[in-house]
């Protein structure tokens, strides 16, 4: 599984530990993912995601699942969650 946020896209940085003695040695700098389930108003039911913190409070800024997928650019979104959004638009039309 990939360690990459589904929502925002964050994923792996690389960089430096650096020691007392100035030597470098190549590290990396996971994001902070964790599995959720979040609740679409729309849908009625609860989504599994595996998303960053940040993202967490990213939708909880936005207003919810719904808000975020509706105002989020499907070409950063990834299949599954196209598919998501594309159910929450259809619901939300009829």
């Amino acid at each position: 599984m990939a360690r990459r946020c589904g929502l925002t896209g964050k994923g792996v940085q690389t960089g430096n530990n650096v020691s007392h003695a100035h030597n470098k040695t190549r590290r990396r700098f996971l994001p902070n993912l964790q599995a959720t389930s979040v609740m679409s108003e729309t849908l009625g039911t609860m989504v599994r995601l595996r998303v960053s913190m940040h993202a967490l409070r990213t939708i909880e800024h936005k207003g919810g699942l719904d808000a975020f997928l509706l105002d989020a650019r499907s070409t950063e979104l990834t299949p599954e969650l196209r598919r998501l959004k594309k159910r929450i638009q259809s619901a939300k039309a009829a």
